[in-house]
C-alpha cells in the first residue's frame, strides 16, 4: 500500500488490522525480518525551504537525490553527509529523507558536524494509534517541549510513521582535500587519525582501510584548506599525499558507503568502540575478520565476517563488551537476522524502558514488529 498523504497515512495506521512492515525508499533492509503489510511512504514535496535561515522542510518520502540537487543550487548541503546502503546491501530503490532520519543514518563528517538526529529540527509522524503528532520546529529557535524528534531518529519506524522533517542545512564548503597515506597499520592508522583529530585544523574525516590507505579530510575556503593541510603534513601528517577535489570527494563516497565490502558475499558488522580500541579488536578477533573499513577516527568499524552461523555475534559481542562498545548487525542472511539480535541486546532496565515506550507509542504493536527486537 503506498500512500501519499499524512491523513491516508493516518487512516490507514488506524485501520489497519496487523502488523505493517514500514518502507520508505526500500534501500535499508537492516534488522531483523518483518513479516506484516507493507506500508510504503510516498510523501514527497519541499513544503518549506529558506536557505538565508538554512531550514529546509520536506515530506518524510522525499528522494535524497533531489534534496541534494535541490540544496546544490543553492551552495548548501546536509552535514550529516547520509550513507546510501544501497551500496553495502545490494538494494534497489530510491534513498528517501525520511528512512535517513528514522535509520539517524551519518557519514564520515559525524565526527565534526554532528549525526541525522542533530540536524532535524522538528518532525511530524502518526504513531500506532493513527494519531498525528508535530513536535519541533522549522527554525532553531522555535524547538521546545520535549525532544521526540530525537527519539524518532533512529526508531527505524517502530514508534511512528514519518510524514515530514524540518531539518537544518549547512552552507558547501568552497574546497575539499584529503592527505592520505598507504600501507599503515591499523594502529599506526589510529595513531595519525587521532593527532590529526587532536589538532586545531577542523579535521571533517578520518578513516582507514585495513591494509589499504588512511586518508583525513579537510574542508573551507580554499586558502584555509591550503594552509590546514601544509600545516598537518609538517606534523603529525608528514608523508601523507594531498588529494583534492572530486578525487577527493570519491574517497570519502567509498568510506561513505563501505564500497570495498559491495558484492562480497560476507556478512557486516557495524562497531562501535572508543578509537583507541579498533586495533585491538582488530587483534582480538584476528582472522574472524576477512576485512575492515575504520571510520570517525576508529570509533566506528565496518568488519566483514563469514555469512554461516551466528555470522561470529557470540564471540565478537564478546570482545566488544569487553571494551564498552556496542554491535549490529548490518548485512546478513534474513534466516540469521531472524534468529541472532540484529541491533546490540541491551541491558534489563533499559529494555524494559523501551518497551514502555514501545507500548505508549504503538500500543497495538503493529509498527515494523520484532525488526528492533522489541
Amino acid at each position: 500500500m503506498r500512500i501519499e498523504s499524512e491523513t491516508d497515512l493516518a487512516e490507514a495506521v488506524k485501520g489497519a488490522n496487523g502488523p505493517l512492515r514500514i518502507k520508505g525508499g526500500g534501500t535499508r533492509d537492516v534488522g531483523a525480518p518483518v513479516v506484516g503489510e507493507v506500508l510504503e511512504v510516498g510523501i514527497a514535496g519541499v513544503t518549506l525551504y529558506e536557505p538565508g535561515a538554512l531550514t529546509l522542510v520536506v515530506g518524510a518520502g522525499t528522494p535524497l537525490a533531489e534534496i541534494e540537487a535541490l540544496l546544490e543550487a543553492e551552495g548548501q548541503r546536509l552535514a550529516f553527509e547520509p550513507m546510501d546502503h544501497r551500496v553495502l546491501l545490494g538494494t534497489s530503490g530510491v534513498p528517501t529523507i525520511g528512512g535517513a532520519v528514522a535509520a539517524n543514518v551519518s557519514g564520515p563528517r559525524r565526527i565534526q558536524s554532528g549525526a541525522a538526529r542533530d540536524f532535524t529540527l522538528g518532525a511530524r509522524f502518526v504513531d500506532g494509534a493513527g494519531r498525528i503528532v508535530k513536535n519541533g520546529g522549522r527554525v532553531m529557535k522555535n524547538v521546545t517541549g520535549y525532544d521526540l524528534v530525537k527519539l524518532m531518529a533512529g526508531s527505524w519506524g517502530t514508534l511512528g510513521v514519518l510524514s515530514e522533517v524540518s531539518l537544518k542545512v549547512q552552507a558547501r564548503p568552497e574546497v575539499q582535500a584529503s592527505l592520505v597515506a598507504e600501507g599503515l597499520s591499523p594502529a599506526q592508522a589510529v595513531g595519525k587519525l587521532s593527532a590529526a583529530l587532536g589538532s586545531p585544523f577542523d579535521v571533517t574525516g578520518a578513516a582507514h582501510l585495513v591494509g589499504g590507505r588512511t586518508q583525513v579530510r579537510l574542508e573551507g575556503l580554499a586558502g584555509a584548506v591550503a594552509y590546514r593541510s601544509k600545516a598537518l603534513q609538517d606534523g603529525p601528517l608528514a608523508g601523507f599525499e594531498l588529494i583534492e577535489g572530486a578525487a577527493s570527494a570519491a574517497l570519502w563516497a567509498e568510506v561513505r558507503d563501505v564500497a570495498p565490502f559491495a558484492g562480497t558475499g560476507a556478512a557486516v558488522w557495524k562497531v562501535s568502540v572508543k578509537p583507541g580500541d579498533a586495533p585491538r579488536l582488530l587483534d582480538s578477533l584476528g582472522a574472524r575478520v576477512s576485512d575492515a573499513v575504520l571510520d570517525w577516527g576508529g570509533g566506528l568499524m565496518w568488519l566483514a565476517v563469514p555469512d554461516t552461523g551466528d555470522c561470529g555475534a557470540e564471540v565478537l559481542r564478546g570482545e566488544v563488551a569487553k571494551l564498552g562498545g556496542h554491535a549490529t548487525l548490518v548485512r546478513a542472511r534474513a534466516e540469521t537476522r531472524a534468529a541472532v539480535p540484529v541491533f546490540q541486546p541491551e541491558p534489563a532496565p533499559i529494555a524494559a524502558l523501551n518497551r514502555q515506550i514501545k507500548t505508549k507509542f504503538d500500543p497495538r504493536g503493529i509498527l515494523n514488529p520484532g525488526l528492533m527486537g522489541v
